[in-house]
């Protein structure tokens, strides 16, 4: 499968699921959406995904990321409509993660410090949404881009942990 084929399905594997059948953000007030202290966030672009936003909605800017090589980030205004919003905000809090050749919803560390459901574990969200960032998971680690971008992720979220 080739890397756009893979994101357009991930993305719409996602389009009309979220973490809580209601709107998670009424629980930590939309932090995932907020810039942090230093007026930086954002979500990582998946590769090629940057070519859907070619003409991009007001608000919304795309740089290097520093965390990943390579990778690039897109930042917007703290609120967009969700046919606009790139995959790694279609999944958190939580990735997928391939083990064994099956894919699995994991809690993604990096949402701890915003979200509040995160320290409950899987059960905290809708059983829909676990399975669709599955299915999204599926179609990512069919692509090779997709499945090095999500094991450098990985890495770099296990740098996190260790580093505490």
């Amino acid at each position: 499968m080739d890397r756009i084929d893979a994101l357009l399905r991930a993305r719409e594997a996602l389009e009309n699921v979220t973490p809580l059948k209601t709107d998670c953000g009424r629980v930590c007030g939309g932090a995932c959406c907020l810039p942090d202290e230093d007026g930086r966030g954002g979500m990582l672009l998946f590769p090629g995904e940057e070519t859907l936003y070619e003409k991009l909605p007001e608000g919304f800017s795309i740089a290097p990321a520093a965390e990943i090589p390579g990778a690039l980030l897109l930042t917007c205004g703290g609120t967009c409509a969700r046919a606009v919003r790139p995959l790694s905000c279609r999944l958190f809090p939580l990735l997928p993660r391939e083990k064994d050749g099956r894919v699995t919803a994991v809690r993604d560390r990096r949402g701890f410090i915003v979200c509040p459901l995160l320290p409950q574990g899987l059960s905290a969200f809708d059983p829909a949404f676990c399975r669709a960032v599955c299915r999204a998971g599926e179609y990512l680690y069919a692509c090779p881009e997709h499945r090095a971008f999500l094991t450098a992720l990985h890495t770099l979220i296990r740098s996190f942990k260790e580093a505490l």
